[in-house]
């Protein structure tokens, strides 16, 4: 079994390895790599407007690194931020914030879906959500908490754009790849990898179609089946190395 991780290079290490210490062979391939965004003018004023808000939810340890460098720099202390709710998206998240001093919620579902769930989202008292995100993540959540009349205040820390060296490096390691099959995994955490995905194979259009996914929640699962053979794609609530072994070896059998 082969299981491609295409989750950005900071972030896939400890997924990396964890899966080769159960035997997997793993190929890092991200198709999607972070670059900061700026402090300006409009970014300064919501950070100033930060104190008015009851949540903040963290989407990904570098939204977390940028939005508390981003604090320092407003001249924003966090005991003026003490009453708000913090969620983070993930361990690796939490960590960075606990280690600024703060006790963020970890939901266990990384999903928006089940975020939605979370209880500080449903109380009548939380009236404003701010989000510490880059472009292109976690809008299907935001919208859902706007259509029932929350105020959002988005904060855009990066952007994310595909690394110029994977297409060179999926075509480097396409025929050891190909020997795997038909036991490829690819893992697909937001809609923005699978378009890369899909770029970077333009040429190998049967390969796309051969693979087997692993999706980070139903949106995109449901997004993904629309496209591929419904039946080589996982639905996954986490990103966990044990959820995607037991994925892997569930599929296996079926093969």
């Amino acid at each position: 079994m082969l299981f491609i991780n295409t989750r950005p290079s900071d972030r896939a290490q400890q997924l990396t390895t964890k899966l080769k210490e159960t035997g997997i062979q793993v190929l890092d391939l991200p198709l999607l790599e972070l670059s900061t965004l700026p402090l300006d003018e409009a970014l300064i004023k919501l950070f100033l407007s930060l104190p008015s808000a009851e949540v903040i939810v963290v989407v990904s340890p570098t939204a977390a690194d940028i939005g508390l460098a981003y604090l320092k720099a407003c001249h924003i202390s966090l005991s003026l931020l003490s009453h708000i709710h913090w969620i983070a998206v993930g361990e690796k998240t939490a960590a960075v914030l606990k280690k600024a001093g703060l006790n963020p919620y970890v939901p266990e579902v990384e999903t928006s879906e089940g975020m939605l769930d979370i209880p500080v989202l449903q109380q009548h008292a939380t009236h404003h959500v701010a989000f510490w995100r880059g472009i292109g993540g976690r809008q299907f959540m935001m919208q859902h908490l706007a259509s029932k009349g929350l105020q959002i205040s988005n904060f855009l820390l990066y952007q994310r754009a595909l690394p110029v060296s994977t297409q060179q490096k999926l075509l480097q390691n396409y025929a050891e790849i190909q020997m795997y099959q038909p036991n490829i995994y690819v893992c697909i955490s937001s809609e923005a990898s699978w378009l890369n995905w899909k770029s970077i194979c333009h040429h190998h259009l049967s390969f796309i179609q051969d693979c087997y996914y692993v999706a980070l929640g139903a949106r995109l699962t449901t997004l993904l089946m629309a496209e591929v053979d419904p039946t080589h794609v996982y639905e996954i609530e986490n990103l966990h190395a044990t959820t995607i072994s037991q994925v892997m070896v569930k599929g296996q059998k079926r093969v």
